[in-house]
């Protein structure tokens, strides 16, 4: 049977033209019979900058080989997230197992207040001014999950007021 011990190869996020941000890449390792054999994990978010997104995680032998099934995946896992102007439009939090993402909506100009994982996010859906704060656990594939899970309970105020039949 396999055993998996890692250690992160690089978590500087990588940024390439079509929206493709990989947020972390680490190194596997099988423990075998006659030693140890490596594979790669990536993580990878896209977006068209437009109010889509998604996140793919990848495992393979090589390292490009890994980020191409970590985009493929991250392409079928698209969603649209509801964005007012440049920002947000109301706080939301979004939690994944023991991590736990804040979000607040900024005023033109803030710019993205974020550690690295929850920036790639926001930055792929094309927010420029948002306040955020990560609580809990730091791993990168959960802090990507918590922010996927908040940025799916934003809702416009047109969205709300057709939910609720009233106007606001």
């Amino acid at each position: 049977m396999c055993c998996l011990a890692r250690c992160a190869v690089s978590s500087a996020e990588v940024k390439n033209d079509s929206g493709e941000r990989v947020v972390q890449i680490r190194r596997c390792a099988c423990v075998v019979k006659g030693g140890r054999r490596f594979s790669f994990a990536a993580l990878v978010v896209t977006g068209d900058g437009h109010g889509r997104v998604g996140y793919g995680y990848g495992k393979a032998i090589e390292v490009p080989l890994a980020v191409d099934k970590a985009t493929k995946q991250s392409n079928r896992s698209q969603m649209s997230v509801a964005v007012v102007g440049t920002t947000i439009p109301h706080q939301v939090i979004g939690e994944f197992r023991s991590s736990r993402v804040l979000l607040l909506p900024a005023k033109p100009g803030t710019g993205i207040i974020a550690g690295d994982c929850v920036r790639s996010v926001v930055e792929a859906v094309g927010i420029t001014d948002i306040l955020t704060k990560a609580y809990g656990s730091t791993n990168p594939l959960n802090l990507v999950k918590a922010t996927m899970e908040a940025l799916k309970k934003l809702r416009t105020r047109e969205q709300i007021e057709r939910l609720r039949g009233v106007s606001l």
